[in-house]
């Protein structure tokens, strides 16, 4: 089946039957032992300035839950968490590669690192900085390090 692609934001305009079908894309860390799958339009991806994704220098989508599958090696992803303990970072325990993490701001989304997804040009799709700084740091014993307003 053939798509109409719409501009560089990747929106399918329709196949054959009239319906928009969305893209999948596979990805995987560094290692391979970490597979998932993401079925969603990429429309914009994000960077964000807080101390975790700064350091990291993550180039992210947003999906919700649903639309990401781990196809193999969820044995293997190790969590970080942090702070308010929303937001939940995965990484291959192997490679130490970040793969996606449950948004703190979206809790219901998963932010993907595009650089795991084979076959998606991230130089296609606009990019958006969002403001990770002024988020507040609840934790009650932070590191320096954690950028962002005290909680009292």
């Amino acid at each position: 089946m053939d798509l109409v692609l719409a501009s560089v934001y990747r929106h399918p305009i329709s196949d054959a039957s009239g319906s928009v079908p969305l893209p999948t894309y596979s990805g995987s860390c560094h290692c391979g032992a970490v597979k998932f799958r993401i079925t969603a339009d990429i429309a914009e991806m994000t960077t964000c300035d807080c101390s975790l994704c700064s350091r990291k220098n993550a180039l992210m989508t947003a999906v919700p839950h649903a639309a990401l599958t781990i196809t193999e090696g969820e044995d293997v992803l190790s969590k970080y968490e942090w702070n308010t303990k929303i937001a939940q970072h995965y990484f291959c325990s192997r490679c130490g590669v970040y793969t996606f993490h449950s948004k703190r701001m979206m809790p219901d989304h998963y932010g993907v690192n595009v650089y795991c997804l084979e076959g998606f040009d991230p130089a296609t799709v606009p990019v958006r900085r969002t403001e990770g700084l002024g988020l507040t740091v609840a934790d009650p014993d932070p590191r320096p390090e954690w950028r962002g307003p005290r909680e009292k």
